[in-house]
């Protein structure tokens, strides 16, 4: 088989698998080799695979996504801080790190009317619980946060990533 044959059937192979995969893994055992079964493939190339585009960047994590306000956590918060950019990454790595933050990033900011650049979500069954976990960020950040807001969420928007098209 010469390198172009070969290089058509990993990326059909690599397709198969993220369209078998992109709606979640199956809740099994072995949801790997439920995978497998349903591509037609060893359970081992699917996870040689899945380790490869991880590897290369095509996926970027595999993770799970718990519908929050099933599990009742209602208040869910997504706080903004506004702290120096030379600081920025270091304070979210340690914000990221908190048990209470389900996610962290840095975005850019958008002077004059949005000055924040650290996002760090965090959730609670109340306010009240969500707000304490807001607390303990503030005491990671201290005199590094210029200013911060938190924003509620209102509604539930589906999240979903990348879906690609069935092969055909």
């Amino acid at each position: 088989m010469n390198d172009t044959v070969a290089a058509g059937l990993t990326a059909e192979i690599d397709g198969a698998i993220v369209r078998a995969t992109q709606a979640g893994l199956m809740r099994v055992a072995r949801p790997y080799h439920a995978v497998a079964a349903a591509v037609g493939i060893t359970p081992e190339l699917v996870m040689a695979r899945i380790d490869a585009m991880l590897a290369d960047g095509r996926i970027r994590r595999i993770g799970a996504v718990p519908n929050h306000y099933a599990l009742g956590w209602r208040a869910n918060a997504m706080s903004v801080w506004d702290v120096a950019d030379d600081r920025v990454d270091a304070l979210g790595a340690a914000v990221g790190a908190l048990p209470g933050v389900s996610h962290c990033y840095r975005r850019a900011r958008h002077l004059p009317r949005w000055p924040y650049n650290l996002y760090a979500m965090v959730h609670g069954h109340t306010r009240a619980e969500a707000e304490t976990e807001v607390a303990v960020i503030a005491a990671v950040l201290g005199d590094a946060t210029r200013q911060h807001d938190v924003l509620y969420s209102t509604r539930v928007l589906k999240k979903s990533g990348l879906r690609l098209a069935a092969a055909g």
